[in-house]
């Protein structure tokens, strides 16, 4: 459904001739390289794949009675403290995509099973290991998305591989910061915030430009202010946060850092399939979250 919506989004084409593959466009946001289901599947048996999925509802709710939420979109913290999107990797000598992805949603979420027509993008993942990203996005209704949370919490997974589900903010506060792009300033697993992202702006969630205000927000935070930098003691001007996107996108959401942490994931869904194509995921500090009160929405 999502996938057909954004096609029809494109208007008509000649006869024969195929869509071109929709890009992120976000000024500070480094594009992984798209392509289509077909030719992911005919990918040769070096190549491995991991699916996740976001489950979202329409929500006319208002924070403080005047910042609309627009959308209930769902991730997860996981055991490594990083933010994700449900989901893992599938091993194809066995399973078909779908079937793969909604064995490991079963034993995260519980509840939901999602089919080829929730199907939304494939991305290739830069870096060393040949890995293709799929990403699927299933609407619901309010009422189940929190079913589905409350189903999370009673999953075999619940406070192991997955420490609780959380709802990203998709507004931004009076300050500029509170809201998405204090959300985005958290650190994320491989391609999670590049398919968060991704599915913001080709599902029309948020506007395009609403979402480069708030990359290019998060990113400003990041820089030492002046004095800081040539006053302060011991300081290093130029640090980097972890959660980047422009560090190499890994294999999906479900890297292991190590061979010490591949040894401890040896129990997660979809991770035994890749034992020998692990490889490092990014680290580092999110953003804290400062409380602000009551203000604009983003429009």
């Amino acid at each position: 459904m999502a996938a057909m919506g954004t096609m029809a989004a494109m208007g008509a084409l000649p006869a024969g001739a195929l869509p071109p593959l929709p890009t992120l466009g976000v000024p500070g946001v480094p594009e992984l390289k798209p392509l289509t289901r077909y030719e992911a599947m005919r990918l040769g048996p070096g190549w491995s794949h991991s699916c996740h999925a976001m489950l979202y509802a329409p929500n006319p709710g208002m924070l403080f009675g005047r910042i609309p939420l627009r959308y209930a979109v769902l991730m997860q913290m996981r055991f490594d403290g990083l933010l994700g999107f449900p989901g893992g990797f599938v091993d194809r000598r066995y399973w078909s995509l779908e079937d793969g992805l909604n064995r490991v949603l079963g034993l995260g979420l519980g509840c939901v099973r999602l089919t080829e027509a929730d199907y939304l993008c494939s991305h290739l993942t830069e870096g060393p290991h040949r890995v293709v990203a799929h990403f699927y996005a299933r609407q619901l209704t309010l009422e189940e998305l929190h079913t589905i949370e409350i189903s999370a919490v009673h999953s075999r997974d619940h406070g192991m591989e997955v420490m609780g589900m959380v709802r990203v903010p998709l507004y931004t506060q009076k300050d500029r910061m509170g809201g998405l792009p204090n959300f985005l300033g958290n650190s994320f697993i491989g391609t999670a915030k590049f398919q968060l992202l991704f599915a913001l702006k080709i599902l029309n969630m948020v506007p395009e430009e609403k979402l480069a205000e708030a990359v290019a927000a998060t990113q400003k935070q990041k820089k030492p202010p002046t004095e800081q930098a040539a006053g302060a003691p011991g300081h290093l001007p130029g640090g980097r946060m972890g959660n980047e996107l422009a560090a190499p996108a890994k294999a999906g959401n479900e890297l292991p850092e190590s061979a010490e942490s591949q040894a401890a994931l040896e129990g997660q869904p979809g991770a035994e399939q890749l034992a020998a194509g692990a490889a490092e995921q990014p680290a580092g500090l999110g953003a804290a979250v400062a409380e602000q009160p009551a203000a604009e929405a983003m429009e």
